[in-house]
């Protein structure tokens, strides 16, 4: 059994993360969180917390043997918690720890993704002369659960329109949609994740999770037998680079996390920020995770679309 400390633990990810955990009836875990939970579930324990206490912090991971963090990177100013949270792990003898990342490559160019690149950065200085804290970065690339959007089967997880949308049979991207993304379920990252807590092998720092490796275009091909011709809008690299979108349909956020009157421009950024990355390669993660568990079963991608929308209106 190990004692899993959860960073960041009452959004989406991190719940849907924590059922994978429970449902091996195999781990204890504890959700450090900065408000109070009057009602704690029976199997978690919620711990109330001030990040910048880092004393308060080591003695909250005494005797865990995993901390991960979902702490949402682009509210934690100068990576303040994340720091303090690992070097609170560090002090309290924490063997394995996993920074708040959950989507792309290292380095993607986001801007809301930089700490993620400086909580890496300061992973390895920690590390540079011996292994004090073992870590991998969990990067599963896009949640395939979006695809199914409105009728995702999530438990937590809140799912919206992307610029390939099955709901609305529409797509757009940058020139012939063949870059190559890869989705993977969130049951699935889930589950990977409480596979790993106690896996013997040494994590590895780079934790791609591959569930499906496809490209837009090939999504649209599937999503036109399935659902009947799309709308398909090919934007010029030139042009997107430059920040000029001239589509004529941009899928909307709907998110918590995004304030309803903010939702129209920020979802027209995001869609740029998006394209771009795609074309980059950044949601092409890697499989470390695939070749550690190699006997786990994937959800199926096309087989999940297919069970989703097949006599949809």
């Amino acid at each position: 059994m190990v004692r899993v400390v959860v960073a960041g633990g009452t959004g989406g990810v991190a719940r849907e993360v924590i059922d994978g955990i429970l449902a091996t009836k195999k781990h204890e875990v504890v959700v450090l969180t900065r408000r109070d939970i009057k009602a704690a579930a029976p199997s978690i324990e919620f711990v109330k917390v001030n990040y910048s206490d880092k004393a308060a912090l080591v003695e909250a991971l005494r005797g865990a043997g995993v901390v991960l963090s979902f702490i949402v990177v682009h509210q934690d100013v100068g990576n303040v918690a994340q720091k303090n949270l690992i070097d609170a792990a560090v002090e309290a003898g924490v063997r394995r720890f996993a920074p708040s990342e959950w989507a792309t490559k290292s380095n993607s160019g986001y801007a809301r993704y930089a700490g993620k690149d400086e909580v890496r950065k300061y992973l390895e200085e920690i590390n540079k002369d011996k292994n004090v804290l073992e870590y991998t970065l969990f990067q599963p690339g896009i949640f395939l659960d979006y695809l199914a959007h409105p009728y995702a089967r999530t438990s937590h997880l809140p799912t919206m329109s992307m610029s390939v949308s099955y709901q609305h049979r529409r797509a757009i991207y940058i020139g012939d949609g063949c870059q190559p993304v890869v989705f993977t379920a969130v049951r699935d990252v889930a589950a990977i994740v409480a596979a790993a807590l106690d896996h013997p092998s040494p994590w590895p720092a780079s934790g791609g999770i591959q569930g499906m490796r496809t490209s837009f275009a090939e999504l649209v091909a599937l999503g036109e037998a399935l659902r009947g011709p799309f709308v398909v809008e090919s934007l010029p690299e030139a042009h997107v680079e430059e920040g000029v979108l001239k589509a004529s349909w941009i899928p909307l956020i709907e998110h918590p996390s995004v304030p309803e009157e903010q939702r129209k421009a920020a979802s027209s950024a995001f869609l740029g920020g998006f394209l771009k990355a795609i074309d980059r390669g950044v949601w092409d993660v890697g499989d470390e995770w695939n070749k550690l568990l190699p006997d786990f079963n994937f959800t199926a991608g096309e087989e999940y679309l297919r069970k989703t929308w097949e006599k949809k209106p």
